[in-house]
């Protein structure tokens, strides 16, 4: 299971009693999850009016930071394109893997100090996840762009003869070159036709050179043939041409310009190739960042609710919770029947915040989200590839 429950409850004596006591029922005696403390520093508390509005604000923080880490991942994906399925191994957070990094979770003083109020640390969050959003809308499209107009060059380089670029199929010496009456176009015969044509091509107008028609290339479905005639007779020739059947690819013999075809597609490919290798590291390292802003984040809520629900002085145990797949309703049971004396209005519905007429919504306490449990809890899904709307 890819999904963590990041809980507190209030301390007893000791917070080391309040892990024990969780840990004993649920792991040793039940065996329905695996638990592990979750460490948080001493933070600033602040006032009661800044928890409660940092509370909201750290919920839409929440969102934030879990949607451009999700962004991150799944354009690393894409741009992984056919080792798409190397991609777990290249989500790693701090250099390990993301189970490992939050079951193991130490704070970053550098990054975010504690001795800064709590609104700052939001604040130094906030704004390093956001500028990785924007670069993240810049790269993408530039490389986006650049995979296109590849792409668009290389169906111009395959696919049917009636839309493929001829220039690599044709050779100088298919062509009458520098004739001031004379010319040479490219015709594109369904295979079916192939005798129609060969018997016929010489009559579709006047002044066709006799036997001038060779066939150069042919696909499933059609041959590429030349044909040479008179400059003066090209148009009505490509009109009785098309009343038969057979198109006439507008195309110019130009060295020049079909080196300069040749040279752009290559330049792409390169430019492609140049630009992979520096994109999947900034991806890497950036949803590193971003992964491990979001486990911050979670860890201000759950110091920020615990404060609100449980009071001063701080003093509360933060677990994370890897509960085993087949055991999560009777995990829920015996962490209700463990904490619900904290809070009887979350008693309903098997923990389920009350619905009656006098159960009140506190702002920053959380009693109108729908997850809310007499002890303070939030859910970590390392799932990078669950699609955020």
């Amino acid at each position: 299971m890819t999904e963590y429950w990041l809980i507190s409850a209030p301390g007893d004596k000791t917070c080391q009693q309040t892990w024990e006591a969780m840990n004993n029922l649920t792991n040793k005696q039940q065996n329905l999850c695996e638990n592990f403390k979750f460490h948080i520093p001493d933070l600033k508390v602040g006032t009661l009016d800044q928890l409660v509005g940092l509370s909201d604000d750290l919920g839409k923080l929440d969102n934030f930071v879990d949607q451009v880490t999700h962004k991150v991942a799944q354009y690393l994906g894409e741009v992984l394109e056919d080792h798409k399925d190397k991609l777990h191994e290249n989500l790693m957070a701090n250099n390990t893997d993301l189970s490992t990094y939050i079951t193991k979770f130490q704070w970053d003083m550098a990054k975010y100090p504690i001795k800064q109020s709590l609104r700052n640390i939001a604040d130094i969050i906030s704004k390093q996840v956001s500028q990785i959003d924007v670069d993240l809308k810049t790269k993408s499209t530039a490389y986006n762009n650049l995979k296109s107009s590849l792409q668009n060059m290389e169906k111009k380089q395959s696919g049917s003869l009636l839309t493929r670029n001829l220039a690599d199929l044709v050779k100088k010496e298919h062509f009458v070159l520098d004739s001031e009456y004379l010319t040479t176009l490219l015709v594109v015969v369904p295979k079916p036709s192939f005798s129609e044509w060969n018997g016929n091509y010489e009559k579709l107008t006047d002044m066709i050179v006799p036997r001038s028609s060779q066939l150069v290339y042919q696909d499933q479905d059609y041959g590429l043939f030349t044909v040479t005639l008179f400059k003066k007779v090209a148009d009505s020739f490509k009109t009785t041409a098309r009343n038969k059947k057979f198109v006439v690819r507008e195309f110019t013999y130009n060295e020049e310009e079909l080196a300069a075809g040749k040279n752009e597609i290559t330049k792409l490919v390169t430019d492609k190739k140049k630009q992979f290798g520096p994109l999947v590291r900034w991806l890497k390292v950036n949803f590193s960042e971003c992964f491990c802003a979001w486990i911050h984040v979670k860890a201000l809520r759950v110091f920020v609710e615990s404060v609100l629900r449980y009071g001063l002085p701080v003093n509360f145990q933060a677990i994370l919770i890897h509960p085993h797949k087949k055991s999560v309703k009777r995990l829920r049971d015996v962490l209700n029947q463990l904490y619900g004396h904290l809070d009887s209005s979350a008693q309903q519905h098997g923990g389920h915040s009350n619905t009656n007429n006098d159960s009140v919504d506190i702002p920053g306490l959380g009693f109108g989200q729908a997850d809310y449990y007499p002890y303070v809890y939030y859910k970590i899904n390392i799932d990078m590839l669950d699609v955020k709307m």
